[in-house]
C-alpha cells in the first residue's frame, strides 16, 4: 500500500498526544465517581465560564489541526514505480485546510481586504514610460475588473453570503443539540428549546449558543472573504497575516500546556514535602525557591536559551528539517519556563500543607502509625487538589503572555517558528514605517487577547467551583419536563429526569 505522505511526529506533537490521552483517561475516571463530578458540574453553571470554554475549544481545535504533521510526496524523476520521494517541507493538517492562505503570497505589504499594495512603486508603462502608483495584488482582489467601483460591493456581498452560510450551520448545530437533550431527558423538542433559551437549565446553554453563533457566523464571513482577499492583510514578505495568526495559536497552546505540566511535579512534590516534613527539608526548599524568585526569570531563561541555541547550531546533523530544529527549541523553552516558574505554586502548596498537617484526622493517622506516603496520598493530596487545579488554569494565560514577551526580546521561540511573540516583534519595526503598518500588531494582539481572556474567565469559573472558601449560588434545578394541562410552564422531577 502506497501512502501519499510521510507521517511526522515532533517532540511537542508527542507530548500533546500524551496530554490528550491523559485528559481522556482522567475524564473517564471522574465520570465514574460522583463526588468528583460534582465540582465540574458547578463549573458548567457559570455563563461566562461556559462561553469562555466554547472559545477555548475553538482555539484548541485549531491547535490540534496544526499538530498533525506529515511530509507530502513529490514527483520523482526516477523510473521506479515503487519508490517514493517526500518533500523536505513539513506540513500540518491546518496547512492543508488553509492552502490558499499559505500559498497566495504577495510581493510585500497590503492592507486588510485591499486589492492593491500598501506602498507606491514604479511601474513600467507599455510605451516605455514609468509611473509611480499602487500596484494590483497578484491574488487579493484579482477577480475584480474595476476595484475602484466593485471593491466595496464585492466585500459586502461575500460577507453576507458567508455569514448566511455560517448562520445556517449554526442552526443545524443548535437543532442537533436540542434534539439530543430532548432525547436524553425524554421531553418534547419545543419544551427543551424553550427551557434552554430561557435559562431554565443548570447549564447555561443560551450562553453557549450565543458564543457559537458569533464564532460560526464570523468564521463563515472570514472564509468567504479569505478565498479572494487577504482578510488581515499581508506582512513584509507578502504572507497572509490571518494564516500567521492561526499558526501562532498552536505555539501559544504548547507553551501554556507543556510548561504547566513540566512545572507541576516540581511544585507539587517540593511544596507538599516542605509543608509536611518541615524542619531542614522545609528550610532547604524555602531557600531554593526564594533564591530562584529573587533572580529575574528573564536572565535565567535567556542564559538557558543561549546555551541551548549554541548546542543546536553546533549539531545541525541531528535535525532533518527546519521545523524539527525549531520544535526542539520550543520544547526546551517549555522546560526552561517550567523549571523557573514553579516557585509561586510551591509556596501556596506549602502553606496549605502546613495547615492540613495539624488537622485532627492527620494527627490520628500519625497516632495509628500510618506511613507518610499513605497520609500524603490519601489525605494531603486530595485536599490540595483544588489549589492545584486553579493554579494550572490561571497560570496558562500568564505563560502565553510570557512567550510573547520572550520572543519580543529575542530569547523566545526560533525565528522560523510563527508565534504571537514573533509577530509582535516584527510589528515593532513596522509601526515606525511611513505609512504605518498596523494590522500585524492588531491581529496578533486580538488573537492573543481573546485566548488569554477566555482562559482567565474559565479560570474564574473553575476557582468558584473548586475553592471551598467561596460560597457559590444555589444551583438551578428547573429542567425541561412534561407540561401540565393547566400550566404552560416546565415542571421538574429530579428523581426521574437528569440535569441538562
Amino acid at each position: 500500500m502506497v501512502i501519499p505522505f510521510d507521517p511526522v511526529i515532533l517532540w511537542t506533537d508527542a507530548f500533546i498526544y500524551l496530554l490528550i490521552g491523559i485528559v481522556i483517561a482522567i475524564s473517564c475516571y471522574v465520570r465514574r465517581h460522583p463526588h468528583l463530578v460534582a465540582p465540574w458540574r458547578r463549573v458548567t453553571h457559570s455563563a461566562s465560564g461556559m462561553s469562555a470554554f466554547t472559545i477555548l475549544l475553538f482555539f484548541v481545535s485549531i491547535g490540534i489541526l496544526d499538530t498533525i504533521h506529515f511530509r507530502p510526496t513529490i514527483e520523482s524523476s526516477s523510473h521506479e514505480t515503487n519508490t517514493q520521494t517526500f518533500s523536505v517541507e513539513v506540513l500540518s493538517l491546518l496547512d492543508v485546510i488553509a492552502t490558499p492562505l499559505r500559498t497566495n503570497v504577495e510581493k510585500t505589504y497590503s492592507a486588510p481586504l485591499s486589492a492593491y499594495l500598501y506602498a507606491k512603486e514604479t511601474i513600467e508603462l507599455p510605451d516605455g514610460g514609468q509611473v509611480r502608483e499602487f500596484a494590483r495584488l497578484t491574488f487579493g482582489g484579482a477577480h475584480l475588473v474595476n476595484p475602484e467601483t466593485d471593491h466595496r460591493q464585492d466585500i459586502t456581498i461575500r460577507s453576507i453570503k458567508g455569514a448566511g452560510w455560517g448562520l445556517f450551520a449554526w442552526s443545524i448545530i443548535i437543532f442537533s443539540i436540542t434534539i439530543w437533550l430532548a432525547y436524553q431527558n425524554k421531553t418534547r423538542y419545543w419544551q427543551t428549546q424553550q427551557a434552554l433559551w430561557r435559562g431554565q437549565t443548570e447549564t447555561p446553554w443560551w450562553a453557549i449558543f450565543i458564543t457559537l453563533n458569533v464564532i460560526i457566523v464570523l468564521s463563515g464571513a472570514v472564509i468567504a472573504l479569505a478565498t479572494h482577499y487577504h482578510v488581515l492583510g499581508t506582512d513584509k514578505v507578502g504572507q497572509d497575516v490571518l494564516y500567521l495568526s492561526l499558526k501562532s495559536i498552536r505555539t501559544g497552546l504548547v507553551i501554556g500546556t507543556l510548561t504547566t505540566l513540566i512545572m507541576l511535579p516540581f511544585a507539587l512534590f517540593l511544596g507538599i514535602a516542605a509543608g509536611y516534613f518541615r524542619g531542614w527539608v522545609d528550610d532547604v526548599i524555602q531557600y531554593t525557591y526564594t533564591t530562584l524568585s529573587s533572580i529575574p526569570s528573564v536572565l535565567l531563561i535567556a542564559a538557558a536559551v543561549l546555551m541551548m541555541q549554541v548546542y543546536i547550531e553546533t549539531h545541525p546533523d541531528l535535525f532533518e528539517t527546519i521545523l524539527s530544529r525549531a520544535d526542539l527549541r520550543l520544547l526546551f523553552l517549555c522546560i526552561i519556563l517550567g523549571i523557573t516558574s514553579w516557585t509561586s505554586l510551591c509556596r501556596l502548596l506549602r502553606g496549605e500543607t502546613l495547615k492540613l498537617r495539624e488537622m485532627e484526622y492527620i494527627q490520628a493517622a500519625h497516632a495509628f502509625a500510618v506511613s507518610h506516603w499513605r497520609i500524603i496520598s490519601r489525605h494531603i493530596l486530595p485536599n490540595v487538589f483544588h489549589i492545584l487545579l486553579i493554579a494550572i488554569v490561571m497560570d496558562f494565560s500568564g505563560l502565553v503572555l510570557a512567550e510573547a514577551v520572550l520572543s519580543y526580546v529575542g530569547v523566545g521561540v526560533d525565528p522560523s517558528m510563527i508565534s504571537f511573540g514573533t509577530m509582535i516583534n516584527a510589528a515593532r519595526l513596522e509601526m515606525a514605517r511611513e505609512p504605518m503598518v498596523w494590522w500585524t500588531l492588531l491581529a496578533a494582539f486580538g488573537f492573543m487577547f481573546t485566548l488569554v481572556l477566555s482562559a482567565n474567565l474559565f479560570a474564574d469559573a473553575v476557582q468558584n467551583a473548586f475553592n471551598p472558601r467561596i460560597r457559590t449560588l444555589p444551583l438551578k434545578t428547573i429542567q425541561p419536563a412534561k407540561l401540565t394541562a393547566t400550566q404552560n410552564t416546565i415542571s421538574v422531577k429530579q428523581k426521574n429526569i437528569p440535569s441538562i
